[in-house]
């Protein structure tokens, strides 16, 4: 755990947000954290629900898209943090004969393009853990300043995977299918899910802010036509509180 600690801080520190007033010497560095908890579904692909931690960092929703104070203008280039929690029988009878899946963290970067309200983006992460392979997303916001402490966005957005990171989630393997009768199958790689998000922030303070999400998903390509898959429609509720931290030097 400290090992992935230190590989999260190595990533985040050079994609913190700093600004410079070229009229003054005086420089800032600043980032969010916080935490909350999603209702989501088991595993990519259940048809049941479960609470889990919602972990926030720099503002960007643990690889989601941004949700910082300021969108930021013009080219930006920072952190992108992602989850994938554990897979097991336990997550319903559904698993039973199909191969445990640990938990994962994903590091990697985000590239993002602001334009007054709209921002593009587009992420790449890698897995460490329960995957090793490769995914991300991509995508368009909408900024909307309802008053000086609300600030609403609209996100349409895509998920893909390479081949090893959709078959460790949908594929079943010749051993898998004769300990749980469902037939084999390879996911290959591609984009396995598109996505409609409504993300709120409500500012406490001048450094303290609630986060909320409603978000749409669905499952698409060969992830959609995996017999891992219980439903394809894969919609969650995040509520969390961030704090922000700043300095100057």
């Amino acid at each position: 755990m400290k090992t992935v600690l230190a590989l999260v801080a190595t990533l985040a520190l050079p994609g913190l947000a700093v600004a410079q007033d070229f009229g003054a010497p005086a420089r800032s560095l600043a980032f969010d954290l916080g935490l909350g908890a999603e209702l989501g579904p088991s595993y990519p692909g259940s048809g049941t629900d479960r609470v889990t931690p919602w972990i926030i960092i720099g503002g960007t929703g643990s690889g989601t898209a941004g949700m910082g104070n300021v969108d930021q203008q013009g080219l930006g280039i920072s952190p992108s943090v992602g989850t994938k929690g554990k897979r097991d029988f336990t997550d319903g009878d559904e698993l039973i004969g199909l191969d445990g899946i640990d938990g994962a963290v994903e590091l990697g970067l985000r590239l993002s393009y602001g334009l007054g309200p709209v921002t593009g983006y587009g992420s790449v992460r890698r897995g460490f853990g329960g995957h090793e392979g490769v995914t991300g997303n991509f995508g368009a916001k909408y900024r909307i300043n309802v008053s000086d402490r609300v600030t609403l966005w609209t996100v349409a957005e895509a998920v893909y995977g390479n081949a090893e990171f959709n078959d460790t989630y949908f594929g079943v393997t010749a051993p898998e299918s004769r300990a749980s009768g469902l037939p084999p199958y390879e996911a290959g790689s591609g984009i396995n899910e598109a996505a409609l998000t409504l993300q709120a922030r409500y500012a406490l303070s001048e450094n303290v802010s609630l986060l909320g999400e409603v978000r749409y998903g669905r499952l698409v390509g060969d992830a959609a036509d995996s017999p891992v898959v219980q439903d394809e429609t894969q919609s969650s509720v995040r509520l969390g509180v961030t704090r922000r931290f700043s300095f100057g030097f």
